[in-house]
């Protein structure tokens, strides 16, 4: 499939590259490439001692890269899931890193090509993987999980109080024929959203949670994003910068969290008799408030609105 007829813009550009801080001879990741918008300008700053490590589970991302990078040294790139960074650094000789980007979700180009089964808009096989590959799809989860599986998925990943109604619609009408189509799934759960309910969100289609709570679980997104923070941890050099780009709530919470806690002193009980330098130093400071994308931007790219940017430094 040639993706040159998707295009896709990038959510807070410049200023997810700023916060990478990037050093002349530094090591980077970009550990979700998509169609590297943030990499270009990367680049643009790296002398020939630097390194950028491109990181992707798309093998049209892959394609896509080798296809740009294929002559510039400086460029490494790697197939898997950004929580295994650590792997690929190994495979490709490097340690430690001096900034690391996470631009999470679902690319442009993945929502708008309908064969990859994201867009509930477009009719196309229900696959949601971000690689093809590997896993099961989508459709062929939705055939075998239980109603109060999918119920589950859908209450915890999409935050929807119709989870049980959908599921229930979803295990209904499969009994009649098997759901293979992105339109077919949209349909069912649109049908069984009392339009009352769906009055109260003009402009936002009734699958929207849905169809972004299966992605997340078909995907491992939530728990790839956890092991990826964890690592970050040990793979980041002193003044390292962690930079993560969050469009869901949960991913967003789940990066606050790690950050507050990671940049926070340990909490000693009172009164024990400690000294100063004797309590271990935090992790990470926070570097900056969180940013979302500015009104122009929202406006030129109506997919960045849920966008939010938190930075951390590695101590």
């Amino acid at each position: 499939m040639d993706d040159s007829a998707y295009q896709h813009e990038t959510v807070l550009l410049y200023e997810a590259v700023e916060a990478l801080n990037i050093k002349n001879n530094g090591v980077y990741i970009d550990a979700t490439f998509g169609r590297g918008g943030h990499s270009a300008e990367i680049i643009k700053q790296l002398g020939p001692g630097g390194r950028l490590l491109l990181i992707d589970k798309d093998p049209l991302a892959i394609a896509h890269a080798k296809g740009v990078y294929k002559d510039d040294e400086r460029v490494l790139i790697w197939q898997g899931s950004f929580k295994d960074f650590p792997d690929a650094l190994k495979d490709v000789g490097l340690e430690k890193v001096d900034g690391l980007l996470l631009d999470l979700g679902v690319s442009s180009p993945q929502l708008d090509d309908a064969s990859r089964g994201f867009s509930f808009v477009r009719d196309g096989k229900l696959d949601m993987r971000m690689d093809p590959g590997k896993g099961e799809s989508a459709a062929e989860w939705i055939a075998k999980a239980t109603e109060e599986e999918i119920a589950n998925v859908i209450y915890l990943y999409g935050e929807d109080k119709m989870s049980r109604r959908i599921a229930r619609a979803i295990v209904e009408k499969r009994a009649e024929t098997p759901i293979s189509t992105t339109l077919q799934l949209a349909e069912i759960i649109a049908a069984s959203i009392p339009m009352r309910l769906q009055k109260k969100e003009p402009g936002k289609h009734p699958a929207t949670r849905s169809f972004q709570a299966i992605r997340i679980f078909i995907n491992r997104e939530l728990d790839d994003l956890k092991q990826c923070l964890d690592n970050s941890v040990e793979c980041l050099a002193t003044k390292g910068r962690l930079v993560v780009i969050s469009f869901h709530s949960l991913e967003d919470r789940i990066v606050k969290r790690f950050l507050k806690a990671q940049s926070s002193a340990p909490n000693m009980p009172r009164g024990l008799p400690v000294m100063e330098d004797q309590i271990s130093r935090p992790d990470f400071k926070l570097i900056g408030k969180a940013i979302k994308p500015s009104r122009q931007e929202v406006e030129s790219n109506v997919r960045s609105r849920s966008a939010i940017m938190r930075v951390g430094e590695k101590q």
